[in-house]
């Protein structure tokens, strides 16, 4: 029988206060979650304070400001054209979490013939689907490389069904890098995280794609939120979350397989799915380019709250 669903409530907060006035501002932002086969969107709210251009004076209505991008995610665009010296973007939502069906590790193709199957083929063969095919190639913080497909080849030995080299390499990575934030950039690529040996969530999950892209196969970022569980006896605190990520590496039998390397667990009902791309490029959740303003750190506030326990 599978666990019952579980409904989880999501507060993400973002600060940018400038050292001074920013003269004009674009930003694309995607803090929308998906629907899926095991995730439903019950509820979602984006204030942005000050008001972008053209939205009228009401702090929540960005749904009708959303468009889809190449992957259909939901994507937001806004803009300042007036001086400003700090911006606020609070998103809220809940969403009803299904688990997911059990992996059969044993239960897949050969890894060898899952890439074969992702190259060309000549009409009237039986290729992958583009949707895959796409997700085997280079990206700019993913990219296949030499020593990458050399690590790979570790866990991914001759013959193995894909799905359980998937799990070898999800539990290799993590039994290889430390988890140490102040290692790596939002704009570290998967093959210096390698030689790094450490990084966080973002690190783990591109090498993981790199690396499997590196032997020919499909794999695509995942950007989200986990639900953390307090020592006990200990209340949790408000805020004290962080965005997340893992991985995904399509599967022709069972889909595409849901991997977290950084906690060495496929990613379950505690986890919520905001969007996918290529790497961490494609779907950070807020980004953008200002003019003045100077250099700052955004302040970051996330709680994930299990609404139904």
């Amino acid at each position: 029988m599978s666990p019952p669903a579980v409904r989880l409530a999501v507060r993400h907060d973002t600060e940018y206060l400038h050292d001074w006035p920013v003269e004009l501002a674009h930003h694309v932002a995607f803090l929308v979650p998906r629907d899926t086969p095991t995730q439903r969107v019950l509820r979602w709210q984006l204030a942005i304070d000050p008001l972008p251009d053209g939205w009228a004076e009401a702090s929540w209505e960005a749904e009708r400001h959303l468009s889809r991008d190449a992957w259909g995610n939901r994507r937001l665009v806004f803009s300042h054209a007036r001086v400003h010296q700090r911006l606020r973007v609070a998103s809220r939502f809940e969403v009803e979490r299904l688990a997911s069906p059990p992996l059969q590790a044993q239960d897949s193709p050969r890894w060898e013939a899952v890439a074969e199957r992702l190259r060309y083929h000549a009409p009237g063969d039986d290729p992958a689907p583009p949707e895959a095919v796409e997700f085997s190639l280079a990206s700019p913080f993913a990219a296949p490389d030499a020593q990458l497909a050399a690590y790979a080849r570790l866990a991914f030995t001759p013959g193995l069904p894909l799905a359980a080299g998937a799990l070898r390499l999800m539990r290799q990575i993590h039994a290889d890098f430390r988890y140490e934030p102040q290692a790596t950039t939002v704009g570290t690529r998967a093959i210096d995280a390698l030689r790094l040996r450490r990084g966080v969530c973002q690190d783990f999950a591109q090498v993981l794609i790199a690396a499997s892209r590196a032997l020919g196969l499909a794999a695509r970022y995942v950007s989200g939120y986990l639900l953390t569980r307090p020592p006990p006896g200990q209340p949790k605190l408000i805020g004290a979350d962080a965005s997340h990520a893992w991985a995904e590496l399509w599967c022709p039998r069972q889909g595409w397989l849901a991997l977290d390397p950084t906690n060495d667990m496929l990613a379950g009902q505690d986890h919520v799915l905001l969007a996918w791309g290529r790497d961490y490029a494609d779907v950070a959740p807020l980004r953008g380019v200002i003019r003045g303003g100077g250099q700052v750190q955004p302040t970051v506030a996330v709680t994930v709250e299990r609404l139904d326990a």
